[in-house]
């Protein structure tokens, strides 16, 4: 008698855990669907990472000549100027290695001046839009007078 009644308490038991299972979850196995109409879940939405910010060129302080440079050309590199009519500054600031504007040779280093002020880029662009043609040959009057002017 004893042996029926724990078989009872046992089944009483296994029932007692099934109902509160199907209570709990809604189903009666994992493939049973829920009692209830579930709400479809959300799409998820994963923003899109944001993009690195481009680096900005490191401004050179320095140029080593290569051959085929000139002064407009190297002002006009993005790390230099970016500004072709800049090459007066350059000019300016390696007078003494700069004989003449319109001659400048492999492997020399040239400094790259990075504290002009606003009227020194702007009396250096006037003059290289108002210089004229390149020559080799003696310093042209226009480029010493620029020079005498900022002086």
């Amino acid at each position: 008698m004893q042996t029926a009644f724990y078989k009872t308490a046992s089944v009483t038991k296994l029932l007692a855990i099934l109902a509160a299972a199907i209570f709990v979850t809604g189903c009666v196995s994992a493939k049973s669907p829920p009692t209830e109409e579930a709400e479809p879940a959300a799409p998820v939405v994963v923003p899109e990472p944001e993009p690195a910010p481009e680096p900005e060129p490191e401004m050179s302080t320095s140029w080593t000549v290569e051959t085929g440079d000139n002064l407009w050309g190297i002002a006009g590199h993005e790390e230099v100027y970016n500004v072709p009519e800049k090459w007066p500054l350059i000019y300016k600031a390696n007078l003494d290695q700069i004989e003449d504007a319109d001659l400048i040779y492999p492997g020399q280093v040239l400094t790259i001046p990075r504290d002009s002020s606003e009227a020194e880029v702007d009396a250096a662009i006037g003059h290289a839009k108002g210089r004229g043609a390149w020559t080799v040959g003696p310093i042209e009057s226009s480029d010493q007078a620029y020079l005498n002017s900022s002086e």
